[in-house]
């Protein structure tokens, strides 16, 4: 299979598990037990507004890789989305779009690289 020729909704769909899988591992290796405060603390990371501030952030440090913005622009650009009412359809799609380069990753068994996102978005909340 090729990952450039997959939908870039499909990629965003495998890679906002990947995503999420990372943050709840993440929360629970802090000591985070109980499920109500882990799923508040969650939100920090996994809501369409932070996953935003994120992809921003590390595009404003050119953190990633031309291979990768070209797959967040496809993701962003994509025609084919609808949103949720909580936030813009502009914040949606840079969501989706940080979704869309994680599932890319995963497809080509880029694992390590994922890792250095979620570690960058991890370091991001701290400080």
């Amino acid at each position: 299979m090729n990952a450039l020729e997959v939908n870039v909704l499909v990629l965003a769909y495998l890679g906002d598990t990947i995503y999420e899988n990372y943050v709840r591992r993440y929360l629970i290796n802090k000591g985070i037990a109980n499920v109500n405060d882990l799923q508040k603390e969650a939100i920090k990371y996994v809501s369409a507004v932070n996953q935003a501030k994120y992809l921003s952030l590390m595009l404003d440090n050119d953190f990633f890789t031309e291979e990768e913005i070209s797959i967040i622009k496809r993701a962003r650009n994509n025609k084919g989305h609808s949103h949720p009412k909580n936030c813009d359809i502009v914040t949606y799609k840079y969501a989706t779009a940080i979704e869309a380069l994680i599932g890319y990753l995963s497809l080509k068994n880029n694992n390590d690289r994922i890792k250095e996102i979620m570690e960058y978005i991890f370091y991001e909340e701290v400080h």
